[in-house]
């Protein structure tokens, strides 16, 4: 019976994303268009008809995932308020993807008709073969950001309801290949939306169940001052080193706008007061969930007070251990946070994924042989690869790895190092070519491997400063070898009527 209500809020929650997702594939009339690129701007990118709110939410939720819910707040129990402390910087990642990058994208997309991030990448720099790079790039490391939430959410599942990991792996997974597969990109958007609203009400209730179990904000904090006075200090007496801050704020603030799962939502705002609304809406929203999930690994300190040990030795019991202390009403509405930024995250890569597959190597071979490829059948393969890829990843995490926080950093340390200057150079320097493009995918992406393997750690600094600082110097040298791009390509990219899109 507790496992029932534990099960029924999250049950629920996982149908009606299923008919949110085939009710939105329903109403797009997707073959309207008449055309392979009319059905691949609405299954990718929305067809560019986002309003400010659901281009927020979806942006917020493809960003925050089982990481944000399970493994920070987990290392917060370890560490402390400097944890927090290092979080706030990821406030900034609305306005540094939207603000800054966002707008020169979607500029550029709409003039070159671009419906995923490697068609800038392609256009800009006139190489299909960084363009094939970048979408390899793509599906190896989305692939494995994609297996962390899978393994995240499963033993989220496990710890909370006592069901067996490969039960709850059927449950959620599944479900959301399915419903990404159906819904396309407008119906992962919206249902993402619909995520990140329940992310802040589980977060809402597990901090209220969390106060209530530990007698109150002044009791739990007495506890921790008593017990652990170490987590009150920026410094956590060691634990949390300025080597680790700066590395945090590299890896997952200022470099958040190379993520392409993040940046492909720039080319899917409707207009530019959607973008500004989306700007303010999802800087508070995700100021407020990583600030509060943070602080509810902190307190969590004052309720769970026994060595890790007593824990299973694993800091990503934290939360899991936390929820399956409450009621099993209770237990159930807090589990559909976590799960809610795990699914979220889920559909969003593999879309990204998919079409970078699918429309960046797979239709433009067809078009560089012009070999026409009708809308069926453009449907059919872009469905196809999407589930492929969902169910790859759900195979993978059959035989789950350990550590989710870390294999999502090594992830996302990947994509920035190989993308991060390939984006800002190319859309801020007139100078950025091919030649310095292709030496900076490899370079940089190379160099962080290797240093990830060997286990580099200049300054006591997380790998990915090698792999940016390789790219970079890489992107610089072949810039200087390489020829100029053509003024017709620069000037979709830094033409002077761009304030007049709208």
């Amino acid at each position: 019976m507790n496992e029932f209500l534990v099960l029924l809020p999250v049950l629920l929650f996982m149908a009606a994303m299923l008919l949110i997702s085939a009710f939105l594939r329903r109403a797009a009339d997707l073959g309207r268009a008449g055309s392979s690129s009319g059905w691949l701007g609405e299954y990718f990118i929305g067809s560019r008809s986002l309003g400010g709110f659901v281009l927020a939410m979806t942006t917020v939720a493809t960003y925050s995932s089982v990481s944000s819910f399970v493994g920070g707040p987990g290392q917060a129990w370890e560490i402390g308020f400097g944890w927090i402390y290092m979080s706030v910087v990821q406030v900034t990642m609305l306005i540094l993807l939207l603000g800054i990058l966002g707008k020169k994208l979607a500029v550029a997309a709409r003039k070159i008709n671009a419906v995923t991030i490697i068609d800038i990448i392609r256009h800009r720099y006139q190489s299909d073969l960084l363009a094939t790079l970048s979408a390899i790039i793509i599906v190896i490391f989305m692939c494995a950001t994609m297996v962390a939430q899978f393994v995240g959410g499963a033993k989220l599942f496990e710890a909370v309801t006592g069901l067996p990991y490969l039960a709850g792996l059927a449950i959620f997974g599944l479900a959301v290949v399915v419903y990404t597969t159906v819904g396309g990109f407008r119906g992962v958007a919206v249902t993402d939306a619909v995520c990140a609203v329940f992310m802040l009400i589980g977060m809402v209730v597990l901090l209220a169940g969390l106060l209530h179990n530990g007698g109150g904000f002044a009791a739990i904090m007495e506890r921790i001052s008593s017990h652990s006075p170490q987590l009150l200090e920026p410094l956590s007496a060691g634990n949390m080193p300025v080597s680790l801050y700066i590395s945090q704020w590299v890896l997952v603030g200022l470099c958040v706008i190379a993520l392409p799962q993040s940046a492909v939502r720039c080319l899917s705002y409707e207009s530019t007061r959607a973008l500004h609304r989306a700007m303010i809406i999802g800087t508070v929203v995700i100021g407020a969930m990583n600030i509060g999930m943070n602080l509810i690994g902190v307190l969590a300190a004052g309720v769970l007070t026994g060595d890790l040990s007593e824990y299973g030795n694993s800091i990503d019991n934290i939360i899991p251990i936390l929820i399956a202390s409450m009621s099993p009403a209770v237990a159930g509405f807090c589990i559909i946070g976590p799960i809610a930024a795990t699914i979220s995250t889920i559909s969003s890569l593999l879309l990204a994924a998919s079409s970078s597959i699918v429309k960046d190597i797979y239709l433009h071979e067809k078009a560089r042989r012009r070999e026409e490829v009708s809308t069926r059948r453009v449907t059919c393969i872009s469905q196809g690869f999407t589930l492929a890829l969902g169910l790859f990843s759900f195979l993978v995490s059959v035989d789950p790895p350990s550590v989710i926080w870390k294999i999502n950093m090594f992830a996302f340390g990947g994509l920035e190092s190989a993308f991060l200057w390939i984006f800002l150079l190319g859309m801020f320097w007139k100078k950025a070519n091919r030649c310095g493009a292709i030496w900076a995918i490899l370079g940089g992406t190379l160099s962080y491997c290797l240093a990830m393997a060997l286990g580099i750690r200049p300054l006591d600094l997380h790998p990915i400063v090698i792999g940016i600082a390789f790219s970079l110097a890489f992107f610089l040298l072949g810039t200087h070898f390489g020829r100029p791009v053509e003024r017709e390509v620069l000037a979709c990219y830094f033409a002077c009527g761009e304030r007049k899109e709208s």
